[in-house]
């Protein structure tokens, strides 16, 4: 295969095993650098949109991940002082038959491990681990790229390098448009517990989402039922990197304060012994793009705050769309990525911006939170489903929209 056909993608997460699979498809190779020696199962539950479920399925993944995932009937707002129900939105059936994909919650290490096992599968694919990128270099014949393989500094040479390493890319770092992200002076904090630890209607094919002060809680299950996802997001100045660092139990209950929240949401998050949080960050500057042969997909473009469940989604519509525009421009890696870029930048932003703004709307405490309640009730669970149609009715050929 001429080497212009020769796509190297830095990171084996969601964006980039979905890049390397889409790739695949478009007819181009696909080298995949892993710096872990070995990809294990970590993370928690994920939401999967309609936007996103339909270019796994066009992926031919439906059946790997149909047994793991759960198919939600909806999501029940709830109060988080007293318990009760502030507003019901429809998924299921309904859902689906709107968007024409469904909406699914699956545990993270599902998905990954579909994404690898399809991977893998294919023959233009190849997966390096124990790979960590370190360095590139532009020529008139693409791109050489350096990873360090144990000690030993290793050269890799393609048409095009993908930044798929995740919010903090050592590919961005070497870019000079590339944006750091900033702390957003919260903290989330991710449990799973057994469904059977739990009340009957958290076993529920349902996502709760606990408004309340200072804080919220998402608890949904996952592994096809079997255990229940929980996320608490609080304000914070504890800004570490990484995903797992250890959380105190008794620091996350204070969080979730008596006489502030329901004693059933605090029974609830005294479930766990463990936990674990990460420090949330933002980026309110649009992607800027790349450089040359060489662009980021997925959070080393666009990290953004979890409120609307979309960090995994744009992360799979950016590997569609870079797919495209790369066959599209064969013989002109660097205009593909530059079309690619022009494509995703309003979207991505766009969702980013409703991300914050739907954290500010779940922070709400007082006054401005019984308004809230009241607006979302006279709403209605339809109506606040529509509003989400711009994300889930995203198509490929539809671009920037």
């Amino acid at each position: 295969m001429a080497p212009s056909r020769h796509v190297i993608v830095a990171g084996a997460g969601i964006a980039g095993l979905t890049t390397a699979m889409t790739l695949s498809r478009a007819g181009f190779r696909a080298t995949v650098l892993e710096q872990a020696a070995k990809l294990e199962e970590t993370g928690a539950g994920i939401q999967l949109s309609p936007n996103a479920t339909r270019i796994l399925f066009e992926l031919g993944l439906r059946d790997r991940l149909e047994p793991h995932v759960v198919k939600p009937q909806m999501i029940r707002v709830m109060s988080g002082g007293s318990g009760r129900e502030i507003a019901c939105i429809p998924l299921g059936d309904l859902a689906e038959r709107r968007y024409g994909a469904p909406f699914w919650v699956i545990h993270r290490g599902d998905l990954q491990a579909a994404l690898l096992d399809g991977a893998r599968g294919m023959i233009d694919i190849d997966i390096k681990l124990d790979h960590r990128f370190d360095d590139f270099a532009s020529h008139a014949n693409g791109i050489t790229v350096q990873a360090f393989r144990g000690k030993q500094l290793v050269d890799e040479r393609g048409a095009a390098l993908i930044g798929a390493d995740g919010i903090w890319s050592a590919v961005g770092d070497k870019l000079k448009s590339h944006r750091k992200p900033v702390f957003a002076h919260r903290t989330a904090w991710r449990t799973l517990v057994p469904a059977d630890s739990v009340p009957d209607y958290l076993r529920a094919p349902v996502v709760h989402l606990f408004l309340g002060m200072d804080a919220h809680l998402v608890a949904y299950p996952v592994k096809a039922g079997a255990l229940v996802n929980l996320v608490g997001i609080v304000n914070d100045d504890w800004n570490e990197r990484g995903w797992n660092a250890p959380g105190d139990r008794t620091e996350i209950l204070r969080r979730f304060a008596r006489f502030t929240w329901a004693e059933s949401v605090r029974e609830l998050i005294g479930i766990p012994q463990r936990w674990l949080k990460w420090a949330l960050f933002d980026n309110a500057t649009p992607f800027a793009g790349g450089a040359g042969a060489v662009t980021l997909v997925g959070d080393a473009a666009h990290p953004m705050l979890p409120f609307l469940a979309q960090g995994a989604g744009m992360a799979i519509e950016d590997a569609a769309v870079l797919a495209d525009t790369l066959k599209k421009h064969s013989e002109n890696p660097a205009a593909g990525l530059r079309a690619y870029e022009r494509l995703r930048r309003a979207r991505t932003a766009r969702v980013q911006r409703t991300a914050r703004q739907q954290g500010s709307i779940y922070g709400r405490t007082g006054p401005e939170a019984v308004a809230r309640n009241l607006v979302m009730r006279l709403i209605g669970g339809e109506r606040l489903l529509k509003r989400y149609d711009w994300v889930y009715n995203w198509r490929q050929d539809q671009g920037a929209v």
